[in-house]
C-alpha cells in the first residue's frame, strides 16, 4: 500500500486487507536500517488473527521515500502523521529496538491514541557503539556484519546471509540510512520521561543471550511500567523478529488476546 504524507510515497504492507475499523489496529515499527521485511514472518500471521496491520517502513527506507529522518522525534510525530491521514483511532504499537523509542515517544506525546504497545529487544535508551556509528558514517559494509555479530544470539544462525546486507545494498545506504538512524537512537534521551507517561497495557520480549539490549536492563525498562507483562526468549538475542518469530508472534497474539 501507498500513502502520501507531505508529498512523499510511504510504503506499508497491510497483508492484502482493506483498512477496518471496527477491527483493532496493531502497527508494526521496524530497527535501525531495516525495513517492513523483516516482519515477514509476522504480519500476515497477525493479520489471521483478525487485526488490521500496517507494517511500516520509515522515510528512506524500504519502499518509502526518503530522506531518513534525523531523530526519533521526528520519527514519531512522523508516525503520528501516518496514523491520522489513515484514520486509525487508537493503535496497538509493535516496535523492534529503534522502534521501541518511536512507540515510547508517540504514547507520551499521544497517549489517546494508543491502546497497547508490545517491545521487543528495546529500551528507553539505545546508546550505540562508536565503532559502529564511525564504520556507518564512513559507508563501511562491515558495519552491517558488526550489527549482526552484536544482534544475532548465535552469529552463525544467519548462515542464509546477513539479512541487513538484503535491505542496505551499498555504501551510500549504509551512510544515509544506518547512519541516520544509529546517530537518532544514540541521541535520544526523552525515554526516561516518556516511560513514566505510559498507562496503557504492555508487554515486553526480550531474548535471553541479547548482545545490544542487556536482559537485565531490559527488565529494569519493563519494572518501570505498573502491571507490565515479560516474556523471554531463551538462548535468543537481539534480533527476535528474526532469530524467533514463532514464539514472539504466539506470545504477542496471546498478550493481545
Amino acid at each position: 500500500m501507498i500513502t502520501e504524507i507531505k508529498n512523499k510515497k510511504i510504503y506499508s504492507t497491510d497483508v492484502g486487507h482493506s483498512y477496518d475499523s471496527k477491527k483493532p489496529t496493531i502497527i508494526l515499527l521496524h530497527g535501525s536500517g531495516q525495513s517492513h521485511i523483516v516482519w515477514s514472518l509476522t504480519d500476515q500471521f497477525l493479520a489471521d488473527q483478525g487485526f488490521n496491520v500496517f507494517t511500516l517502513d520509515l522515510p528512506g527506507h524500504g519502499n518509502s521515500e526518503g530522506p531518513p529522518l534525523k531523530s526519533i522525534e521526528e520519527m514519531s510525530q512522523w508516525l503520528n502523521e501516518f496514523i491520522e491521514y489513515i484514520g486509525i483511532k487508537k493503535s496497538i504499537l509493535v516496535g523492534h529496538s529503534q522502534g521501541c523509542l518511536i512507540s515510547l515517544e508517540l504514547a507520551k506525546l499521544y497517549p489517546n491514541k494508543v491502546d497497547k504497545i508490545i517491545f521487543i529487544a528495546g529500551s528507553y535508551s539505545i546508546p550505540v557503539n562508536k565503532v559502529l556509528i564511525d564504520l556507518s558514517l564512513a559507508g563501511d559494509m562491515e558495519a552491517l556484519n558488526l550489527m549482526m555479530k552484536w544482534g544475532y544470539g548465535y552469529s552463525k544462525q544467519f548462515i542464509g546471509g546477513n539479512p541487513l546486507q538484503k535491505i542496505l545494498n551499498s555504501p551510500r545506504e549504509v551512510r544515509e540510512v544506518l547512519a541516520v538512524d544509529l546517530i537518532a537512537c544514540n541521541n535520544y534521551k526523552n525515554g526516561i520521561d516518556a516511560v513514566k507517561s505510559i498507562s496503557c497495557p504492555t508487554f515486553f520480549i526480550f531474548g535471553e543471550i541479547d548482545k545490544m539490549i542487556k536482559l537485565e536492563s531490559g527488565k529494569k525498562f519493563a519494572n518501570m511500567i505498573n502491571n507490565s507483562q515479560v516474556h523471554t526468549i531463551k538462548d535468543c538475542g537481539h534480533m527476535i523478529i528474526l532469530e524467533n518469530a514463532f514464539e514472539m508472534r504466539e506470545k504477542i497474539t496471546e498478550f493481545l488476546k
